[in-house]
C-alpha cells in the first residue's frame, strides 16, 4: 500500500500529515510507530490525520497520533500546520475553520502575516499539587487544554530535570491517563522560557498546549501577564487569555519540510 504524506512542522515541534478526507483511516499503532521512528521511517513527533468531520458543526475532523502510536486529544502546533495543510491542498479556501478533535472543537486562523492563531477553547485549571517523584517533592500546576499538563516552576531551564524527571511524571500514578510536564522559567510579566516532556513523544522542541498551559498557569498564580511570549528550543510563541472561561488564543508560525510517498 502506498502511502502519500506531508512533512511538517511548528516551531519545531514536526509532524507527519495524512489526508484522510476521502478514504478510511486504517494505520496501526505499529505503522504508527515506524513512520515516526527518526532511523527507520519518516521522523515526528506525532502523525496527524486530516478526516471529513462527524457533523455540520465543523469544517474537518483532526486526529494526533503520537510517536508511541497512541492517540491524543489534542495537539496545538500541529493545529497550526493543519490550516496549512487543507489550503495548500485545496480542501478549504476559507481562513478561519472550525475543527473537531477528542478534546472538544478548536478554531485555527490564517493571519496576514503567515503565522496562524487557534483559538484553544478555555482551560480548565485544577489547581496546585505536590507530588512525590523520584524521592522528592514536586509542586506542580494541573490543568487541561483539551489535554492534561503538569506545569511547574524552575529558576534556570536549562539545568531543569526534563529528561530524567519528566519520564517519571508522564506514567506518575496520579494521571491514570499520562501527563504532559512543562518546565517554566519565567523571564519577566509577558516573558517565559519552556521546556516540555510530551507524554508518548519524550521532549520535543515545541509544545502548543504546553505553552497554552504555562501561560494560564503563570497568569493564575499572578506571575505573568497576557499576552505572553514563550521561547521554546525550536521558537516563539505567542499565548493570549483574558482569563476565566475566556478561550486562549495561540499564535505562530507553521511550515512544510516536503511531501513523500510511503510504502507500507
Amino acid at each position: 500500500m502506498k502511502l502519500a504524506f506531508t512533512k511538517m512542522h511548528g516551531a519545531g515541534n514536526d509532524f507527519v500529515v495524512i489526508d484522510s478526507t476521502t478514504n478510511a483511516f486504517a494505520l496501526t499503532a505499529e505503522q504508527i510507530r515506524w513512520i515516526s521512528n527518526r532511523h527507520l521511517g519518516v521522523g515526528c513527533d506525532q502523525l496527524l490525520v486530516v478526516e471529513r468531520p462527524s457533523g455540520p458543526a465543523a469544517d474537518f475532523r483532526y486526529r494526533i497520533f503520537n510517536a508511541d502510536g497512541g492517540e491524543v486529544e489534542q495537539c496545538g502546533n500541529g493545529a497550526r500546520c493543519f490550516v496549512k495543510f487543507v489550503h495548500a491542498k485545496g480542501l478549504t479556501d476559507k481562513r478561519e475553520i472550525r475543527v473537531e478533535t477528542l478534546g472538544g472543537n478548536i478554531v485555527p486562523r490564517l493571519e496576514p502575516d503567515g503565522e496562524v492563531s487557534v483559538d484553544m477553547g478555555p482551560p480548565r485549571y485544577e489547581g496546585e499539587e505536590a507530588l512525590a517523584v523520584n524521592g522528592e517533592t514536586v509542586k506542580v500546576a494541573l490543568l487541561s487544554m483539551g489535554n492534561p499538563h503538569a506545569v511547574q516552576l524552575v529558576a534556570d531551564l536549562a539545568r531543569a530535570p526534563v529528561t530524567t524527571q519528566g519520564p517519571r511524571l508522564e506514567k506518575h500514578a496520579r494521571f491514570p491517563k499520562r501527563v504532559n510536564a512543562g518546565y517554566m522559567q519565567v523571564l519577566d510579566r509577558h516573558r517565559i522560557a519552556l521546556r516540555v516532556w510530551e507524554r508518548g513523544a519524550g521532549e520535543t522542541l515545541s509544545c502548543g498546549t504546553g505553552a497554552c498551559a504555562a501561560a494560564v498557569s503563570g497568569i493564575v498564580r499572578g506571575l505573568l501577564d497576557s499576552p505572553v511570549r514563550v521561547g521554546t528550543r525550536g521558537g516563539t510563541l505567542t499565548v493570549s487569555w483574558a482569563g476565566g472561561d475566556n478561550a486562549v488564543w495561540m499564535k505562530g508560525p507553521a511550515a512544510t519540510v516536503f511531501e513523500g510517498t510511503l510504502e507500507l
